[in-house]
């Protein structure tokens, strides 16, 4: 009962990524072949293959507490166990954020689990995961579901702890009851036991590289920054799970509002409302199109209610989905409507996943194809000129020969005065290079950040407290459009540079490699957005201060503290190479003009040196065919797209909207 196009397009894809790996590594291969591998290009081989190896896709399922998150999560990936694996009965719900995937560095089946003690540390959840002496860790057996099941249900297990201290721990600002009556400092109250979960296990489409996000209710998100500001927008695809009996609660809203909202800017595909529970609205007593139409209403209320096309929104059963699958009942499972809600996803979260792969890693490896096939190319038509002109000189006199001994001494000194440009060249662009290190270096940065943190720890009034944190983000996005001008100027450079080899050299063809600081531009202007909102919240003019201070270091300061890291990395990587094609090319074509000058002087003391000298240049344009050959074959390969699975099952032909 399982949906074969979602999985076979999955499979699909990481066959698609181990191919790009194999590409790669052929290339690496073919460059040592070649003579042709620098340090630079294999640094940068060795990452972009380290990046493929870890490179996931993340699904994260977002909703209130009680709306059949875990259980949808059961539906489409676990009801092979023939039962719920994730504890999703009512009363035992998921309390912590969750993250399903499977580690390619421990394939042991294990779970982890980060206490929430730890929230009284100034480290972040990432900082976290790189130390699993910090977690609680528990290892699975898979060949016991009943076994896992228990182990899973770790993550709905609470504690209980004075009101004071879930106050000091920042899960609550105020604590009421039910009535709205504020709970005393002394009075006993539940909280979860662990702040995040990590479960390694060795699911087929976990093996692929995908990644599950189980995210609990509104309190949670609001208290793990994290969520929102990073693992969230990070994600491929969103799925917000709505329940049809209960309609878009204000707590729903919210969560919409404050924490999808990133998602939707940053994303044109991927978010899905899971409309889900609709088996509450099948009544024996109403028939077939009057359900339908109720759901049809039902949607249409929901998508208008979140600013949404209706097409985003899909009624589901997660519940009738599993038990169908589980009993491998066809008709409950197609009536559930699962098989269409991971059509969707599998439609709109595959081709944006490849695209992200394709602009962020097998660009600059298909540039580096490009350019070592261009000096090959070089070197080919250098041979077939030499055989051209030992071929012309065979029966010739002497003064013939020593013309053509001129005209290429006269070809050197041009490459050499060439080779000399372009060493002015390279220390021009390095001073461009020095100038942009200086504007977006991080020291300066955290000597900004580290002014702030000491501005809003002493300041007095939230006023004061608000103010300094604009003022941080304000100088943060100056410095990044400062930068972008810095390099403009020095992608003028280079133009001018390339232009000018172009025009001393016809025979070469090289386009150079411009940089962009676009993305991470947005990237800065989205997160000065969410800094914004995070600054004017009633959230961090009602919360104890330190808490507001504590927060927005850790998962806003910290996010554009990554960003500049890695736009550092990625200037710096691209400096090191702006001029890599064109000192390749000079190289290569000063070896062919030395050859060229050996031959001509043999070839005036021996003319049986001449054939000889023909039939190895010959041999040789006959190995550099072959290698070129063999950089299309690479590059049509790498440049391949990804095959997507045409749906199989009758229900994708169907409106992708609602089914009863």
């Amino acid at each position: 009962m399982e949906n074969e196009n979602f999985f076979e397009n999955i499979n699909a894809y990481g066959k698609w990524k181990s191919e790009l790996i194999t590409a790669i590594q052929q290339f690496q291969d073919w460059l040592n072949t070649t003579r042709l591998e620098d340090s630079e290009q294999s640094l940068k081989i060795y990452e972009t293959l380290q990046t493929l190896k870890y490179d996931r896709i993340t699904m994260a399922f977002v909703g209130e507490f009680s709306r059949g998150k875990t259980e949808l999560i059961n539906a489409i990936f676990f009801s092979q166990f023939k039962r719920r694996l994730l504890s999703s009965e009512v009363g035992r719900t998921t309390m912590c954020p969750t993250e399903l995937f499977y580690d390619i560095d421990e394939p042991r089946p294990y779970m982890r689990l980060l206490p929430i003690e730890s929230r009284l540390e100034d480290t972040s959840l990432t900082e976290h995961k790189q130390n699993p002496l910090n977690w609680t860790h528990i290892q699975l057996d898979i060949s016991s579901p009943d076994s896992m099941a228990d182990s899973f249900a770790q993550i709905t297990h609470t504690k209980t702890v004075k009101a004071s201290e879930a106050k000091r721990l920042g899960l609550y600002d105020i604590i009421t009851d039910h009535n709205g009556t504020e709970i005393p400092d002394d009075k006993a109250v539940q909280i979860p036991m662990w702040r995040h979960a990590l479960i390694n296990f060795p699911h087929p489409f976990l093996e692929q590289g995908l990644t599950i996000l189980d995210t609990p209710g509104l309190n949670s998100l609001g208290n793990e920054p994290e969520l929102t500001i990073s693992m969230l927008p990070n994600a491929q695809a969103a799925i917000f799970v709505l329940a049809v009996d209960t309609g878009v609660t204000r707590s729903d809203m919210d969560i919409w509002r404050r924490h999808l909202k990133s998602f939707r800017r940053n994303h044109n595909n991927g978010l899905v409302v899971a409309l889900n529970k609709i088996d509450t609205l099948w009544d024996d007593l109403k028939s077939e199109q009057e359900i339908k139409d109720s759901i049809q209403r039902q949607c249409t209320e929901t998508a208008k209610t979140l600013g949404l096309d209706d097409k985003h929104v899909l009624a589901i059963s997660a519940q009738k989905g599993l038990i169908g699958r589980i009993k491998n009942d066809a008709d409950l499972v197609e009536k559930s409507n699962l098989l269409i809600m991971e059509n969707i996803l599998c439609n709109e979260i595959l081709p944006q996943k490849e695209l992200l792969v394709r602009n962020t890693l097998i660009n600059d490896v298909i540039d580096m194809m490009q350019s070592s096939k261009s000096i090959l190319l070089g070197q080919f038509n250098a041979r077939k000129k030499s055989i051209t002109s030992l071929s012309g000189i065979s029966g010739k006199n002497e003064s013939v020969i020593q013309k053509l001994l001129e005209k290429t001494r006269e070809e050197q000194k041009i490459y050499h005065r060439n080779a000399e440009n372009l060493q002015a060249s390279r220390q021009i662009l390095s001073s461009q290079q020095k100038r942009l290190h200086s504007i977006i270096t991080l020291g300066k940065l955290d000597q900004q950040i580290n002014q702030s943190r000491t501005l809003m720890k002493g300041s007095w009034t939230t006023t004061g407290m608000k103010t300094a944190m604009k003022v941080l983000f304000e100088h943060i996005s100056s410095t990044i459009i400062e930068a972008e001008k810095q390099i403009e100027l020095t992608n003028r450079l280079l133009n001018s540079i390339y232009n000018r080899f172009q025009t001393e050299n016809e025979e070469t063809n090289i386009k150079p490699k411009l940089f962009s600081v676009a993305s991470y531009k947005q990237e800065i202007k989205l997160l000065y957005e969410d800094a914004e909102e995070y600054r004017t919240s009633v959230y961090s003019t009602m919360t104890e201060q330190s808490f507001v201070i504590k927060k927005f270091f850790i998962s806003l300061v910290s996010r554009a503290r990554n960003i500049y890291f890695q736009l550092n990395k990625d200037s710096d990587d691209w400096g090191k190479r702006i001029l890599t094609p064109l000192i390749h090319q000079v190289k290569s074509h000063k070896q062919e003009l030395q050859i060229r000058l050996e031959q001509l002087k043999k070839a005036g003391q021996s003319r049986e040196s001449i054939t000889e000298r023909i039939s190895a240049l010959t041999r040789e344009a006959k190995l550099l065919q072959k290698h070129i050959i063999d950089a299309n074959a690479m590059l049509a390969a790498i440049n391949s797209p990804m095959p997507v699975i045409l749906h199989k099952n009758k229900t994708a032909e169907k409106d992708t909207a609602i089914q009863a």
